[in-house]
């Protein structure tokens, strides 16, 4: 990477281990943190219901924050494999294991840099919500999914629609504001004093970046890497509070409310690598 993409990248890197002890902690109940100690799955509806049996699976899940989904999974019986590039995420993560119970690694690595921390590959590779916008090189990326796939593997993501993420509030309408793709060296820039689960902690590290990425990059940059799309669904529900005036509609979803066009909020989409 450039040096340029390595400071935005150490940016981001700052504002997630700030966030870690927030989530963790979870005073709002975003992440049931509580419901996942008491034995619960926190997997949200989408991908609970889409990505089928994982018993006895090696599973990595890349970006895996401090380990939930991870964990989930691992109770769901995959051998389960988490890396995150947060040092406080990772160890967290490590924690919650102990805890637990639950059998799980967690290894600390960007994504990009993850074969070198991993050189082993797995039946079932899996990512999901808010992960694929850290990441400003989305075909590098789609070739690091396929190289830890070992034959007849599939890799699994669900995260929000890039119909949605180039919107914006504003006067309680929704303006088409970011553009739809962006160059590894031009992300979107913010301040986000505070995390999106509703917990009012102000962090020191605010600056954050995004990248925008179209879909036909994200499928392509799969196919390209010689994996066969099973399915793409497209959903008008997200787990967060993308916009003002969200309804709920159960089990932590969320949805636009009546009134407003109805437009995809995230999209979920399976892929596997050719046995032969």
């Amino acid at each position: 990477m450039s040096s340029s993409i390595d400071s935005l990248t150490e940016t981001n890197r700052r504002n997630w281990d700030e966030r870690v002890a927030v989530h963790r902690a979870d005073r709002t109940g975003f992440y049931a943190v509580e419901k996942f100690r008491r034995g619960g799955d926190t997997l949200m509806p989408i991908e609970a219901g889409e990505i089928g049996d994982v018993g006895g699976k090696r599973l990595l899940h890349l970006q895996c924050h401090f380990g939930l989904d991870t964990l989930s999974l691992a109770r769901r019986g995959a051998v389960a494999t988490g890396l995150d590039f947060s040092a406080p995420a990772i160890e967290t993560a490590r924690g919650l294991a102990q805890e637990t119970g639950l059998a799980a690694r967690f290894v600390q690595s960007n994504v990009y840099d993850a074969r070198a921390a991993l050189p082993e590959t797995f039946d079932v590779v899996y990512s999901s919500w808010g992960a694929i916008c850290w990441l400003h090189d989305i075909r590098a990326w789609a070739a690091i999914v396929a190289q830890f796939l070992a034959p007849g593997g599939f890799f699994y993501l669900a995260d929000h629609h890039p119909c949605a993420i180039v919107l914006e509030p504003d006067g309680g309408r929704l303006y088409w504001h970011h553009s739809w793709r962006s160059a590894p060296d031009d992300p979107v820039g913010y301040d986000a004093p505070t995390t999106y689960t509703g917990d009012d902690t102000v962090f020191t590290n605010a600056r954050a970046y995004n990248w925008n990425h179209a879909l036909s990059d994200i499928l392509c940059g799969l196919i390209d890497h010689g994996l066969r799309i099973d399915f793409l669904h497209e959903h008008e529900t997200v787990p967060w509070y993308m916009f003002p005036k969200m309804t709920a509609v159960g089990d932590r979803m969320y949805r636009l409310p009546d009134g407003y066009p109805r437009v995809p909020l995230s999209f979920s989409l399976k892929a596997t690598k050719p046995a032969g």
